[in-house]
Order: C-alpha cells, then sequence, then structure tokens
C-alpha cells in the first residue's frame, strides 16, 4: 500500500509506504474491538507515515510539544524557512536564539532544539543502534536530552522507528479520543485508557493513529 504526498515543508514530493503490519494490525482491530471496526474503514485510506530522519523527527516533536497540530505545522513551517528548508543539527545551531524565537518557538524549546542539535553534532546518541533496542531503551536514551520526556520518546518510536505497540497514555489528543469514541465524551483516567488499549495488543500503535484521525481528519506526523 503506497500513496505518493508533497512535504508542505519544503514541496519536495515523497513516496510513502504503510509499515508492513498495518493491514494485518487493521484486520485483527476490527475484529476484536467494536470502535475500531467502525473507525477504521472510516479512515481506511491512510496510515502511519514516517519521515525517515530521526533528528527531523525529534525535532517536529519539541515543536509540537503541549500545542495544537496545526499550530506546530505553522511554527515547524517557520522553522523550515529559516532553516534555509533543510532542517538538520548544523543548520539549527547556526541559527540565534532571536531568528528561532521569530519562528515561534519559546525561550524553553529553542533550548531543547538546540540541546537536541547538540547531542547529534557530538555523537552522544546511539542513532544507528536505535532499529535494534528495545522500545524502553530507546526512551531511556532520549530522555536524556533536554526537553525530551515520555511523550517526546513515544512520538519518536510511533513517527520514527514505527514501532507497532506504542500506547502514548500522556498524549492529550489520545486521551480525549478515548473519551468521546468508548465514554461519551466522559473524562477518562488513564487506569481507563489502559484497559481500553488492552484489547488492541500488539497493535496500539495502529489503534491511537485511527483515534487521533477521529478528532484530526489531517493525518498527525512528526
Amino acid at each position: 500500500m503506497a500513496q505518493t504526498i508533497v512535504s508542505n515543508a519544503n514541496q519536495t514530493v515523497l513516496e510513502a509506504v504503510a509499515p508492513h503490519y498495518w493491514e494485518q494490525a487493521c484486520t485483527e482491530l476490527m475484529k476484536n474491538d467494536r470502535i475500531m471496526r467502525k473507525l477504521i474503514p472510516k479512515f481506511g485510506s491512510g496510515f502511519l507515515m514516517t519521515r525517515g530522519d530521526p533528528f527531523v523527527t525529534l525535532a517536529r516533536s519539541i515543536v509540537g510539544q503541549q500545542i495544537s497540530v496545526s499550530a506546530a505545522q505553522a511554527v515547524w513551517d517557520r522553522v523550515v524557512l529559516a532553516s534555509k528548508k533543510k532542517v538538520n543539527p548544523k543548520n539549527i545551531l547556526a541559527l540565534t536564539v532571536e531568528e528561532l524565537r521569530a519562528a515561534g518557538l519559546s525561550g524553553r524549546k529553542v533550548e531543547y532544539i538546540q540541546d537536541l542539535a547538540e547531542h547529534f553534532i557530538s555523537g552522544r546518541l546511539h542513532a544507528n543502534q536505535w532499529q535494534e533496542m528495545d522500545d524502553e531503551s530507546v526512551i531511556k536514551e532520549l530522555s536524556e536530552i533536554r526537553g525530551i520526556g515520555r511523550w517526546t520518546a513515544e512520538m519518536f518510536l510511533i513517527f520514527n522507528l514505527t514501532r507497532p505497540n506504542i500506547l502514548p497514555l500522556d498524549d492529550i489528543g489520545l486521551i480525549k479520543a478515548i473519551s468521546l469514541s468508548y465514554f461519551s465524551g466522559e473524562p477518562v483516567s488513564r487506569h481507563e485508557a489502559r484497559e481500553v488499549a488492552a484489547n488492541w495488543a500488539p497493535w496500539r500503535t495502529v489503534a491511537t493513529w485511527y483515534l487521533w484521525r477521529s478528532i484530526d481528519p489531517i493525518p498527525v506526523e512528526y
């Protein structure tokens, strides 16, 4: 399953391919969960996409912390322009604090994205080993970077490494979607969300992606 997309940031045409497990996951989720049986056909033409660049995925996750998807995209587009349409550690560190702030980043997020760039340039990260490392080991290493906590690390596992069974319980959008789809809009605790998600294993990433789509038809990307 593949489709051609155009990146808003740099107008580069990309060929996107679904994760190898996507079709099997959708089949099993629809079989095991009544809500997924409705959601997946509704948004069945899409799938999780990765940009393949670890730095870009992590930088986008930092930009997206605690703001809406649309606001995060607007800020990211300005960061891309400031970086001469090539976001990489070298170009980020070449920008001044003022330039990054002008793009829409808070002072704290400027510190975070600069620290991220320094980690990549210094070689302190084992980026070439992440594919082979288990989920918790990747989360532990990423959490040593300023501004990257469990939520950001989980976004990386989903959007860069496309791990199939990630459940980001700190994600406001996921909790909202579970509330609307499973609890008629009533508040949902982490425990209740985890209980609902037990029915999705080992495809919790896929279920999360469809629940995100249920509240925002534009696919989430990092």
